[in-house]
């Protein structure tokens, strides 16, 4: 889940820098041509304006983000048991030949039936396994993609004032300055939990 997270946090990280880029260059470019435009470089800069949330901290506080690690949890649980139980039905089934065959009483057509089911046990279930893995992985990516759209809604919502032209999540290792006054993960922590409406539990 944080590794989903992240990976689109440093997209975004990148798309803003670039946007930002722009906005100045474009800014500069336009008064490079001298005043005669009108053009007014401190009143520019002054509304432009940049916040913040810290991701870890959302992370580990918003209720949907907790509810969808629970949810993960669960299911990696299901799957294991799942794959232990298929396994150990396999090792009986081997095991019960094993003692025919020490006993000597497991004839040769006894021993080419037995091969031919252990076989198709264990390819069963290698099939059950990408199954169940995939399962998981479509759930994951449905649930994270779910996250990050509650989280873009509620900052857009947070912003229909167009108090700030961007708001940026922080990841520790992408910027090495940050002015805490600009921090707004408080607001954003409350904001979305208070929105937010628990799905209901599947079963």
């Amino acid at each position: 889940m944080k590794n989903g997270l992240l990976i689109w946090n440093v997209i975004l990280t990148l798309v803003a820098g670039y946007l930002l880029f722009n906005h100045f260059s474009s800014k500069k470019g336009n008064n490079a041509g001298g005043k005669s435009g009108g053009i007014d470089t401190a009143a520019i800069n002054s509304q432009f304006r940049l916040a913040y949330f810290e991701m870890d901290s959302v992370a580990n506080n918003f209720e949907m983000v907790k509810e969808v690690k629970t949810e993960l949890s669960r299911k990696e649980t299901q799957i294991s048991v799942e794959i232990e139980k298929l396994a150990k039905n396999l090792q009986q089934r081997y095991a019960y030949f094993q003692n025919k065959k020490d006993n000597g009483t497991l004839t040769q057509q006894e021993a080419e039936s037995a091969s031919a089911e252990l076989n198709k046990m264990d390819e069963d279930i290698k099939i059950r396994k990408q199954q169940l893995d995939q399962d998981y992985f479509d759930f994951k990516t449905r649930r994270e993609n779910e996250v990050k759209k509650n989280i873009e809604n509620f900052i857009k919502e947070y912003n229909k004032d167009k108090k700030y032209t961007y708001i940026m999540s922080y990841e520790p290792g992408l910027f090495y300055y940050k002015d805490t006054a600009l921090n707004i993960t408080a607001d954003v922590i409350k904001g979305l939990n208070v929105s937010y409406t628990p799905a209901k539990k599947e079963k």
